[in-house]
């Protein structure tokens, strides 16, 4: 966590009261749950600072991280990856870190020339010859030797560079769905997809499966560490 982190941990204390009914005695206090998510995740929060680059992020982040191989993303990115065939793909190179590369799309028609004259013209076409950051990692424990928990560091600088220069980076080609969202009007495009057809919700709808129950809580008794 960083930038407006409190907002995010304020989003998870309060995570349970988000997604049901519930009924308050407003003298008790008492909360009486009309009924239970199913939901079952295991959350660490680590604020790391608002002026932590993503290398120390990660260096910090990675004492809660309790197994020898780990996945990594960013928040602002979305694709419709096969995490299986990620986790496959890394596991048969046997090197220390694997990122998935996407196309270069591009925001604008492309213009083949013959001089001055246009031959053809295409609408915002992938360029399929080009392959950034897609920002989907495997990464073993032992990349970790190549970060520092300075705030300076950045993992798509000098650890990313020198894991490359000792071959250890290898990279797992998604041509499928991938869009960033760092401007408004990518922001405006997602939600757009997100209301008709999200090409990344690869997942089926579960229905949603709840249990009456009652549960009293006493405030003056609640403590959240």
């Amino acid at each position: 966590l960083g930038y407006k982190s409190e907002m995010i941990k304020n989003y998870f204390l309060n995570f349970k009261l988000h997604g049901i009914d519930f009924t308050i005695n407003t003298k008790s206090g008492n909360i009486t749950e009309h009924c239970v998510s199913e939901e079952n995740w295991e959350v660490t929060l680590v604020d790391t600072g608002q002026n932590c680059m993503t290398g120390g992020r990660v260096a910090r982040a990675a004492a809660h991280v309790d197994t020898d191989r780990f996945l990594l993303t960013y928040g602002d990115g979305l694709a419709n990856i096969d995490v299986f065939n990620l986790l496959k793909f890394h596991e048969q190179h046997g090197r220390l870190a694997t990122l998935t590369g996407v196309n270069l799309p591009s925001r604008f028609g492309n213009l083949k020339l013959n001089g001055n004259q246009v031959e053809s013209f295409l609408e915002k076409k992938q360029i399929s010859d080009e392959w950034i950051n897609g920002g989907f990692f495997v990464l073993e424990r032992e990349f970790l030797k190549y970060l520092s928990i300075n705030s300076d560091c950045v993992l798509e600088q000098a650890p990313l560079f020198r894991a490359a220069q000792n071959r250890q980076l290898m990279v797992y080609k998604h041509a499928g769905f991938w869009q960033c969202m760092d401007t408004l009007r990518e922001h405006e495009l997602l939600e757009k997809l997100w209301q008709t057809n999200a090409p990344w919700k690869i997942w089926k709808d579960k229905k949603e499966s709840f249990t009456p129950a009652k549960i009293d809580h006493k405030r003056n008794n609640q403590a959240l560490t």
